[in-house]
């Protein structure tokens, strides 16, 4: 499978993208596929493992075999026996309870991965993971690459903004090549100065120059991408027919991989975006236009609280089949003008297959206190939003089942989890958040937004 830039059309194999992250030209890789890949999915699929196959042999062929098992038996033994990703049915959804990993998040899922095709991809070379997060994928990250021979891992995150326990899991880490460092900025400041230090050369050759390649474990990374398309093909094979999927969605990467998932045969049929009041995307999907604007808010799912959202560039690439040149036409607009506009042709691609809706922070927790009180099940925050926006637009539809990406666990979010319920109901965590409180806290360096570059050279 070959893979090519978003913005030239640069091309790479799967195992090149893994290790460069972001490709030279400041574009985001995508795969080229012929259609041969779009035959569906088998009943094998209808185990995690199974459908983790059947992705990795289409779009991650130039990795081993013994890669792709190595990477799959590495994320089965981080999830629980049994079903690791189980759907639900609750109060007429199917819940895709995509947190069973060990930071309970559904980033648990790629990042129990990619650390065996980041090791594999670099051939021994030393690597430098950076990584930008509101609040899950650092955790993820760390806990994924801890101890893993050749690499390092350093972690963004905004100082003010996340939940204590997101905190804790980032900062209580003490492995020597994981680190945690927060910033005085949101989300948006941390990858913006993450996606320029990787566009740097004169970064690239210091960092060379001491032994170093520098790559990514955010979703622009096509390691994160990928195996995410897994568990949205085993929903298609346990469902065994047509539904919608509504994913909370922050930096696109999630629901992307659902839309990979109906490229290569999944009968989806809508793909409905779930903003909270920070809501560029689900006005992007409503209007054809990309305008983060200026406001900025602090919410009750601070893993949404973000308003550039890099893999919509991806989005950009297959909406306009593939010409590079509109692509980066579209990204020159946004850094010049702040905002850009599809044309009318890649509009109607968006409108026949995407719809959003917002809930607000009040919204939330009504919709967290209404699913409990209808059928005993406790959301999130994130899978809240999505629940609500689901409600909200009519789902499930003329029978269709409606899938809800459940992107995080309560127990992550205990604070609004009381204030919801009025009470603390949380009452049996999972082993690795019981012990958070008792861990000393080791990750305690925070930077201004200019001194991410200075943060990062120190660890070469």
């Amino acid at each position: 499978m070959k893979y090519a830039s978003t913005r030239t059309g640069v091309e790479a194999g799967a195992v090149e993208t893994v290790f460069q992250g972001l490709a030279p030209d400041g574009g985001l890789y995508v795969p080229l596929m012929s259609g041969e890949e779009s035959a569906g999915f088998s009943k094998d699929c209808a185990t995690l493992a199974g459908a983790e196959r059947e992705v990795l042999a289409r779009l991650f062929g130039d990795f081993p075999q013994s890669v792709r098992e190595e990477a799959v038996s590495r994320l089965i033994s981080r999830f629980p026996d049994g079903d690791p990703i189980p759907l639900v049915d609750a109060d007429g959804f199917k819940i895709l309870e995509l947190f069973h990993g060990r930071t309970g998040a559904f980033k648990d899922v790629a990042l129990s991965m990619l650390p065996v095709f980041m090791r594999h991809s670099a051939g021994g070379r030393r690597v430098l993971v950076l990584t930008a997060t509101s609040g899950d994928t650092g955790s993820a990250a760390m806990q994924g690459f801890a101890g893993v021979d050749g690499t390092e891992v350093a972690v963004f995150f905004p100082n003010v903004g996340t939940s204590r326990v997101q905190r804790l899991q980032m900062t209580t880490p003490a492995d020597a090549n994981v680190h945690a460092i927060a910033i005085k900025g949101n989300f948006d400041d941390a990858q913006a100065a993450v996606k320029r230090i990787f566009a740097d050369k004169a970064i690239a050759a210091e960092a060379a120059a001491h032994g170093v390649t520098l790559s990514s474990a955010n979703s622009i990374n096509t390691g994160r991408l990928v195996p995410q398309i897994g568990y949205y093909a085993m929903a298609a094979a346990r469902i065994g027919g047509e539904f919608d999927v509504v994913v909370p969605s922050g930096n696109f990467g999630n629901i992307l991989a659902a839309y990979y998932a109906k490229r290569l045969g999944a009968p989806v049929r809508r793909f409905v975006v779930a903003s909270n009041v920070n809501d560029v995307l689900a006005r992007f999907v409503k209007t054809g236009v990309y305008d983060p604007g200026e406001r900025f808010t602090v919410t009750n799912s601070p893993s949404m609280d973000i308003r550039r959202s890099s893999n919509v560039e991806r989005l950009l690439w297959l909406l306009n089949d593939g010409d590079c040149t509109e692509v980066a036409r579209l990204m020159a607009d946004l850094a010049e003008k702040g905002r850009y506009e599809l044309r009318d042709a890649a509009k109607a691609k968006l409108f026949a297959d995407f719809e959003g809706g917002v809930a607000t922070p009040e919204e939330t927790e009504a919709e967290m206190r209404r699913m409990r009180e209808a059928c005993g099940y406790v959301l999130d925050p994130h899978t809240a939003v999505a629940v609500h926006v689901a409600r909200a637009l009519g789902y499930p539809k003329g029978g269709v089942p409606c899938v809800i990406a459940a992107t995080a666990t309560p127990y992550k979010f205990p604070e609004t989890c009381r204030r919801a319920f009025g009470a603390d109901i949380l009452d049996n965590p999972p082993p690795s958040f019981r012990e958070l409180e008792t861990l000393p806290v080791v990750q305690n360096k925070v930077v201004e937004v200019p001194a991410i570059d200075a943060a990062v050279k120190e660890l070469f």
